[in-house]
Order: structure tokens, then sequence, then C-alpha cells
């Protein structure tokens, strides 16, 4: 086996390869799109108000943008941009990357609801990208890291500058790789962040810092501002000084530094304290790397009110410190809790507005990048049907590969796209189909990717025992790239989750509307489809039973839905006592205040369980001035 310094030069190439690709795609039809999930304004309040006046007043500017998925995808999108928001290459002042360091490192999280804790794993979609990471060793990762940080540096602004932050496992050869993608000539820093850990290893020093890389995209126009620390006695009689900076501009100015004589120039040596157990900044996650440092960090090379990006955003530390300081940020990450911690995080730190984003058609993206630009999408919905036991259907029927039918009985299957949403019109066209093709089948099963979170209330008003819905492990695609390996017995399509909320009641007052909404059940999607050992996954069915809605995680309302765009003006979520003193539960009910107005109104309620699943529900109620009945009242 080759040893990995013979490896590099190919891990490079083959990296600038698969980047230069996506980079090919920016402006044609497959470029990579985001998709806004969620315009949130932190609110844990028990009332708020819409983020949007009837009478059309602009919304507020979102300060940040909170990404779920592959963050190479999220990179591609971002410089991608879009109809309405520009790309962002040369764009970004700061780049932090904080990636995995260990391919030994545990992600599984213990996670504690009423009466039990469970040991969650990474959903199967995250398994994947871990295992891919981590399936040749250091090699893997390298081939990992290089096609991010070459469209990382795409993102970087000319003025900017770039940090990794790594440890011993690869750091040495990560060095290499940044060298050769930002160039040697652009290395600032190797900084050391020294933290006290009072380990003992018997056999060696104890390993007590990590390495935080840094390189300018073009050294001497980058932005830096000198950072200073308390001087000891035996300086004081300095005095003052004149110190270099770089502005905007990329001059170089000398100027005289009050700070200067307050302290003494910072180096590449910084001790800074791992937080604290009981510290309040402290979240439920294993790799939380402290404020102080990420304060540092954008003190240091993010000009005020500049723009810095994360992409393997983990505890939100990066986004957190970025608004505490009035900057604008963008992070990500690939796993579902991961997203959920810093969504929490920012709402309980009262962030400014913020959106929450997917990938836009991630399978499709995913498929392209698995299985090649030219495998089609009739030929993954023959592999669905395959693997759910269906018999294609002949061709005159079937042109498009979709549909299927189970042997031995009149039951029709049809499987969905990835490129699309699985709506409640496609379920009626499934219903026609049921009805025509070939004479006519009893049943129809209809297998989809991507389901819009309302769901489960079009299946209901459906009311059609003869439609059943499942869904396709998001994860398949991935599998399907394993050469030789046989998932057939492994694959299982689930149920869909379904929540259950209604209005308790709605009062004028004045130019006000009062509007009181509540959860009344939540229905998990099939258990057996999320990632748990056998003995979990029973105490989790038992929860089900006795208390569905202990399992949701996180609920948010928009008071005046319109169809199109979810602002939460109003949330809460577990382990927000503000509302109650429930750690493990959410409220159950919200009350809000909008402007009244004459009309109908939509209002929707979305959650989130605590494996990452979302649904919602949307209220229309009539003109509530002239709402009568139970549980309602107006005031004049």
């Amino acid at each position: 086996m080759r040893s990995l310094l013979e490896q590099l030069p190919k891990i490079v190439a083959d990296g600038r390869r698969e980047a230069a690709r996506m980079l090919e795609q920016l402006s044609g039809e497959h470029r990579v799109r985001l998709h806004t999930r969620e315009f949130v304004q932190p609110s844990r309040e028990t009332s708020g108000f819409p983020l949007h006046d009837p009478a059309g007043a602009p919304q507020p500017e979102a300060s940040g943008r909170l990404i779920y998925g592959d963050n190479l995808l999220a990179m591609s999108a971002l410089l991608a941009g879009d109809e309405t928001t520009p790309g962002l290459a040369a764009g970004v002042d700061l780049i932090y990357l904080d990636p995995p360091f260990d391919s030994k490192a545990d992600y599984r999280t213990k996670l504690t609801l009423p009466g039990h804790e469970v040991e969650t794993r990474p959903t199967a979609v995250e398994q994947f990208a871990y295992s891919d990471t981590w399936a040749d060793g250091t090699a893997s990762y390298l081939a990992m890291l290089t096609p991010r940080l070459v469209l990382a540096r795409e993102l970087l602004a000319e003025t900017g500058s770039f940090y990794l932050h790594i440890d011993w496992h690869v750091g040495h050869y990560v060095k290499l790789i940044c060298d050769e993608v930002f160039g040697r000539e652009n290395f600032l820093n190797e900084v050391i962040w020294y933290y006290r850990r009072w380990n003992i290893a018997s056999t060696s020093f104890a390993r007590n810092h990590d390495t935080l890389l840094v390189y300018a995209k073009r050294k001497g126009r980058h932005y830096f501002k000198q950072l200073y620390i308390p001087k000891s006695e035996k300086s004081s009689g300095q005095g003052r000084a004149w110190v270099s900076t770089i502005g905007d501009d990329g001059v170089r100015r000398s100027v005289l530094s009050e700070q200067a004589t307050k302290g003494v120039a910072m180096p590449d040596v910084w001790d800074v304290s791992m937080i604290n157990p009981v510290a309040k900044e402290r979240v439920a996650y294993a790799t939380q790397k402290p404020l102080a440092l990420l304060d540092r960090v954008l003190e240091a090379s993010c000009p005020p009110g500049g723009l810095v990006a994360d992409f393997f955003g983990g505890s939100g530390t990066t986004a957190a410190a970025a608004e505490a300081s009035g900057r604008r940020w963008i992070t990500s990450d690939l796993g579902r809790p991961a997203s959920m911690i810093i969504r929490k995080r920012l709402i309980d730190q009262d962030a400014r507005p913020f959106l929450y984003q997917e990938i836009g058609d991630y399978q499709v993206e995913q498929m392209r990048s698995s299985l090649g630009r030219r495998y089609r999408v009739g030929d993954l919905a023959r592999t669905v049907l395959e693997l759910y036991g269906a018999v294609p259907l002949p061709e005159a029927e079937n042109p498009a590969g979709t549909l299927g039918s189970l042997p031995g009985g009149r039951t029709l299957v049809v499987a969905e796209s990835p490129a699309k949403l699985t709506t409640a019109q496609s379920l009626r066209r499934a219903q026609l189909q049921r009805d025509a093709a070939l004479g006519g089948f009893e049943r129809v099963v209809v297998l989809g990717w991507n389901f819009p979170a309302g769901i489960g209330h079009d299946i209901e008003a459906l009311d059609d025992p003869r439609l059943e819905v499942r869904v396709i492990p998001p994860d398949l695609i991935d599998r399907l790239k394993k050469k030789g390996s046989r998932i057939g017995d492994t694959v299982r399509f689930s149920t869909l989750q379904y929540l259950e909320a209604g209005l308790r009641s709605i009062r004028r007052h004045g130019e006000e509307l009062e509007l009181v909404v509540g959860l009344d059940s939540y229905v998990l999607l099939s258990p057996e489809a999320i990632s748990l050992r056998a003995e979990d996954r029973e105490k989790v069915l038992q929860l089900m039973n006795r208390d569905p809605l202990s399992l949701i995680e996180y609920w948010a309302v928009d008071p005046d839905y319109d169809g199109e765009l979810f602002r939460s003006s109003w949330q809460d979520y577990r382990g927000n006592t503000l509302n109650d003193d429930d750690p493990l539960r959410v409220v159950r009910s919200a009350t809000l205040r909008a402007p009244w107005r004459a009309g109908v109104r939509r209002i929707c309620i979305r959650a989130v369980d605590v494996f990452g699943f979302e649904s919602e529900v949307v209220l229309e109620i009539e003109d509530p001035s002239q709402v009568d009945g139970a549980g309602t009242e107006t005031v004049p």
C-alpha cells in the first residue's frame, strides 16, 4: 500500500477536478439551489408578532443563514446564487472550518426523554457521509476535505482570511494541501490553541492543544486587526507604540494605537480555557468550542459588520459569536441534531432574524455526485420499484419507468422522482393511474423522497383507504453507490409523521388580533426507520402511546402564512424554561398577537421532533370580525 505522501498528489488533483466540475455548473441548469424552510424571528416569549405587515411593509433583513445539508453542496449553492440572491464568489470576509478530527469519534448522542434516556445515532445519510469520510482512513478524509478547501477559497473575499481548526491526527497532511490550495506564500500563522486539560498519558506528554492554520486570500491585502494581551508590570514602561494595520482598501498604514499602551501584541500561542461544564454557553454537543476562541478569531480577521462562514457548524459557536458582535454569518451542518442545536442556541440569545435553509433537490444532487451525471431518474425509479418488491409495468404503459405492480395482487406502485416534492397533486395523479392503468388496480402505493411538511393532512383530506404513501429511505442513493453491496433485505419504506394542532381562540382588541393555538397530538415516523437500538425503539414506542407530544423538540408559528415562506414569529423548544419549568417538554399552546385585518387568515404551525423529522398544520380562519362559535370570541 502506498504511503500518504505518495497518494497526496492524486488526492489533490482529484479534489480539484471535483471542485472544478461543480464550479462549471454554477450557471447551468444543474446548479445547486438552496430552499428556505423558515425565516426565523427569535421570540421565546408567550406572544409574538408576524414578520410582515398585511399592508406590505418590508420584512426585516436576515442577519444569518443556517443551512442543513452537505457543505460541499451548500458552498456550491452559495457560489451560484439564485434569482433573488446573488452568488457569493469572493464575498465572504472570513471562513473558519472545524472539521472532525478522528475517524474513531463516536457520533452517537444520548437523548433524554421523559422517563427514558435513549441513544440516538446519526441519520442514515449522516452515517454514510461519516463512513465515506473515513473509508480508507486518512486518505479518505483528505479526499473529502480537498474540494471543500477549493470552494472555500472561491468564496473568500480578496481581503479575506481562512482559518482551519485541526489537531495532531491529520494536521500535517492538511497543511500540505492548504499550501497547494491557498498558496504557501499566503500562509500567515500556525496558531496554537492551548487549553488546560488535566489528563495523564502514561507513555507520552499530555496532548493539550489544537492548531489553527491561517491563510490570506491575498497576503498583504487581507484585513487584520492586531490584538493585545494585558502587559505585565515588567513591560508597563513601554509606553505608546506605532502599529501597522491593513484597511479595507488593502493599504498598509502605521497608526498610533491607544491599545498599545494597555497590552502587548498577541502571540501565536493562545491560552483559552475549555468550556466549564456548568457554563451558560454550554450546549449538548461533544466538540463544542468556547466562545472566547471564536471571539478572538472574528475580532482579528473579520471587519465590523463583515460576513463570516463556518461550514462544519457543530454547536454553532461561530454563528453565536458573529451574532453577538453584530457581524453577518453563514453556517451549515450535515447533522439534523446539530442544525437543531444551532437554531435553538440562536433563538436563546435573541438573535436577529435569520434563515433556516436546506439543499434544494438534495437527493438529485446526491444522485448526480454518487451515481454519475448520466444515471437517469428512470433508472433510479426502476431500482426503487425492485427494492419494494414490485415488477415494472410494460413500457407502453410505463414510458418513464416509474410504475410497477406487486406480484399476486392488484396493487399499483408509483416511484416518485427525487427531483420533486410528492404533493397532494402527486397523490391525485396516482389515484387516476390506479384507476386507468392496465384496466385498473385495487390499490396504489406511492413511494416518495421529498414531501411538504403538511402532506399528512393532504392524505387525510383525500380520505382514500385504497391509497398508501411510503417514504423512500433518504440514504438509499448513498447505499446504491456501494458497489457490490446487497441492500434489498435492509431497505425499509416507512410511513409518514403526522402533527395534529388547532385553534383555541380568537379575540380582537381594537386593531390587534389575539390568537391562541395549541398542539393536540403527534404521530412519529415509523420507528423502525429511525436509527435506534432495539431496546431504545421499544422505549420510544411506549412514549408514543403514552405522551406523544413529548417527542416534539421544537415548534413555531406563522400567524399570517402566505403559503410559500414560513415566517416564524413565535418558537418554543425543549430546554426553553422561559415559558415553563419543564426542560423535557415544549409548551402545548401559544398566544400570539398580530395586526388585525379583514379577510381569510392562514396560520401555519410547524413542528420538528427529537429525531429531526418535520411536519406542519395549516389552519384557515374566516374574517376574524365575523368569527363565532365555541372557543372563539370577538372583542370590540
